[in-house]
């Protein structure tokens, strides 16, 4: 019995090496390149001060509820700012 596996052991790793060893399809698509990085970068860093603001114990001194909106109006110009490079 040994001898026989010993016999078909080359075999069986060939084929395991075959499976393992066979190349993935590649993406094809092109990558593409982001045109604004910075500007999503911002809007990403605007997104999590506002969280942050809205979910503070404090406010700020008075100033969350005026930051919060000026934040807001900041996130929409970025918005369309994007919107019109777009077109």
């Amino acid at each position: 019995m040994r001898r026989q596996f010993l016999r078909f052991a080359p075999w069986v790793a060939l084929m395991i090496m075959g499976v393992v060893g066979t190349s993935r399809p590649a993406n094809t698509e092109p990558q593409r390149e982001e045109r604004h990085p910075r500007i999503r970068a911002a809007m990403e860093s605007l997104r999590d001060a506002q969280e942050y603001m809205r979910t503070a114990a404090h406010d700020f001194c008075g100033h969350k509820a005026a930051a919060m909106r000026a934040n807001e109006a900041a996130m929409q110009q970025l918005r369309m700012a994007m919107e019109c490079d777009r077109r």
